[in-house]
């Protein structure tokens, strides 16, 4: 369908790649692999005739239709959702205009004559075409692309230019899937999608009739939908037969077996000069010596195996402990005009708990983030944080606060703690930012680079609660992998918003579902067990019934009363003794044992602040001059130690005896 040979591309001084050959088949499916600037874009660009390369041939037969999607900068006005998505059949529309007319003038002509045999067979042969794309399967065509790619009826009649950015590029999409071009090059078309919207696209692009060529940062579409992989590195690409993870392994493999004829061969070369310099000089060995030169001169030389780039692994500077309860919700109430996110919210998040907030866009994800922070008040309720809890949130519009004026080094070294100031370097390098790229001022950075020096700035402050909202939008393969290893054995508490299947499965093991106009809902376990569930109840016809949020109204009552519901094959009478006892064991048994909870953590961590004093005195000359005050501080700390050891043990048994009442209860 396309072939692109000796292809090369070259800014400046700076080759991106050179003579790059390949060719793409029907239904073909392509990845572009290769962290940010390699070239991926550049390539997909040219063969979409955007920019010229500097040298090569990209050919493809007469009549092939390309489409191609950018990462951004698509923005329609003037003309509704609806309009924009039908021009995507402009051809058909024209084709079906021309056989009206067409069959107007044939009507007016004589049966008998030449002429109408010919236009009779150029009718016939348009109608095939109509026939092929049936102007009667528009409508549903297109309401089943919108929906598919999270939009409702009402937005059919909206004016595009009332759409954000992220919704802009879903018109683009839809646009794209309903033209049907032969070749469809994607570049991140993922990036502004929700959960379930990339589930469709991921069905949609399996089952697309033409060749795909796709850039993404999403393994997990990467791996279902390519067969083969294109890596660009070092101004080179190489042709992998397998997806993203097949070219993970097998680069590694080729490197390996590349060394070790690299190698071979320079211990080879290293001998036969060996032997050349011992003996040039020697009259009885010139044969021999002429003749080790020549060999010498036609051997084809393996290229030594270029280095991989650095990759390095951090960790977050170690936080502070907090209390049993991080955050806890009450009854919140909130809403932007007529617009109503939450109403009578309540939710809990506890130490060490590692949770995702998935769900489509304006459903409430980052108004949530924002309240746990305190970014934004409720209306009403009220979000209490816990004890000694140091929260640090991550948004995209943290980006917009950075002082343009600063370097991004000078940016990041304002916020890093002593111990993390020899790191600075290096954990820039783990989100793209090497050598002289670090004395680049804020202001000249795009919104991509300004978000991650945003999120490495948050990276480095000490905090026990992460709340990071799409953190891994601007990220590639490698830095989303360091992102992820230090969350991984970070042992505080996280909350992350992203629509990164990949990304979110190791991290979380709960999973957060915001929906417009619904209570959110909890899911005990991570995004794969999420995604099965409601596969499951889709498809058994069980999806739970979930009433909308309640007023404030019902707000209130639930407050004052408690909330009573039947139980089957119970009657009333049993069922209000049952409540009772619920009661009971609440004021009894659950009510000290959570005071008791309260009291130990504060009295840990005024232990803890007790351990850090002593041990801190330790180094002091005073003290570790003075053998008296030395033991005295000594013993100070293992008394001290042996204290918190306790406490922590208590606390742990602690916290389990509240949850086994909880759940023996149903409380």
């Amino acid at each position: 369908m396309i072939s692109v040979q000796a292809l090369r591309v070259e800014f400046g001084p700076r080759i991106l790649f050179s003579n790059l050959s390949f060719s793409v088949q029907p239904r073909e499916r392509i990845a572009f692999a290769g962290h940010n600037g390699a070239g991926k874009s550049t390539l997909m660009k040219c063969i979409a005739g955007i920019i010229p390369p500097s040298g090569g041939i990209i050919s493809a037969p007469r009549g092939t239709k390309i489409g191609y999607l950018p990462q951004e900068g698509i923005h329609v006005k003037g003309r509704t959702l609806w309009q924009e998505t039908e021009s995507a059949f402009g051809e058909i529309m024209a084709l079906k205009e021309k056989v009206d007319r067409l069959s107007d003038e044939l009507v007016k002509m004589d049966p008998r004559s030449s002429p109408y045999g010919d236009l009779l067979e150029e009718i016939g042969e348009l109608e095939l075409k109509l026939y092929a794309n049936d102007p009667s399967l528009m409508k549903p065509k297109i309401e089943s692309v919108l929906k598919g790619l999270g939009f409702q009826e009402k937005d059919f009649t909206r004016d595009c230019s009332e759409f954000s950015g992220g919704w802009q590029m879903r018109i683009a999409m839809a646009k794209l899937f309903l033209q049907q071009p032969e070749i469809l090059l994607l570049d991140e078309p993922t990036n502004h999608l929700d959960i379930e919207t990339q589930i469709w696209v991921e069905q949609y692009l399996v089952n697309y009739p033409g060749a795909i060529l796709l850039i993404s940062h999403d393994r997990a579409l990467l791996d279902t939908l390519c067969t083969r992989t294109i890596a660009f590195a070092h101004g080179r690409a190489e042709e992998y037969a397998g997806n993203f993870s097949y070219f993970e392994r097998e680069s590694v493999l080729r490197k390996e077996i590349q060394l070790k004829q690299f190698t071979a061969q320079q211990r080879e070369i290293a001998e036969s000069q060996r032997f050349i310099d011992r003996f040039r000089a020697s009259a009885n060995k010139a044969t021999l010596v002429q003749s080790r030169i020549k060999l010498l001169a036609k051997v084809v030389r393996i290229p030594q195996p270029e280095r991989d780039d650095a990759v390095m692994n951090f960790k977050f500077p170690p936080p502070p402990n907090s209390g049993h309860t991080v955050a806890k919700v009450e009854t919140v109430a909130k809403a932007y005009g007529q617009l109503q996110i939450f109403n009578g919210f309540d939710f809990e998040i506890n130490k060490g708990e590692k949770f995702a907030i998935v769900g489509p866009n304006g459903a409430g994800k980052s108004t949530f983030c924002r309240l746990v922070t305190a970014q934004e008040a409720p209306d009403s309720g009220k979000v209490v944080l816990g004890h000694n809890v140091s929260p640090s949130f991550f948004s995209q519009n943290h980006a917009d606060e950075l002082d343009p004026e600063l370097t991004i080094l000078e940016t990041v070294q304002a916020v890093a703690s002593r111990d993390a100031m020899p790191l600075v370097r290096n954990i820039l390098g783990c989100f793209l930012f090497t050598g002289d790229d670090v004395f680049k001022k804020i202001g000249v950075l795009s919104g991509g680079e300004r978000s991650r020096v945003a999120l490495t700035c948050m990276l480095l402050k000490p905090a026990n609660f992460l709340i990071l909202d799409e953190p891994t939008n601007h990220l590639d393969m490698q830095s989303q992998g360091v992102l992820q290893r230090a969350l991984l054995d970070y042992p505080g508490s996280v909350m992350i918003v992203s629509h990164n299947r990949d990304f979110l499965d190791t991290l979380v093991t709960k999973t957060l579902e915001f929906r417009p106009g619904e209570e959110p809902r909890l899911f005990h376990g991570n995004i794969a067990y999420y995604l099965d569930k409601k596969a499951e109840e889709k498809s058994s016809g069980t999806t739970p019934t979930r009433k909308p949020p309640a007023t404030t109204a019902d707000a209130e009552v639930k407050k004052e009363t408690p909330k009573v519901e039947s139980v089957p094959g119970v009657n009333r009478k049993d069922q209000r003794r049952q409540e009772a006892l619920a009661r009971e064991a609440r004021t009894k048994i659950l009510t000290p044992l959570e005071k008791e909870l309260e009291t130990l953590e504060e009295k840990i961590a005024e232990q803890e602040a007790a351990q850090a004093t002593h041990t801190a005195a330790l180094s002091n000359d005073d003290i570790s001059g003075d053998a008296e005050k030395l033991r005295s501080t000594t013993n100070a700390v293992e008394k001290v130690t042996k204290t918190l050891d306790l406490a922590y043990t208590r606390w742990s048994s602690l916290t389990e005896e509240i949850e086994q009442v909880k759940a023996k209860h149903g409380l």
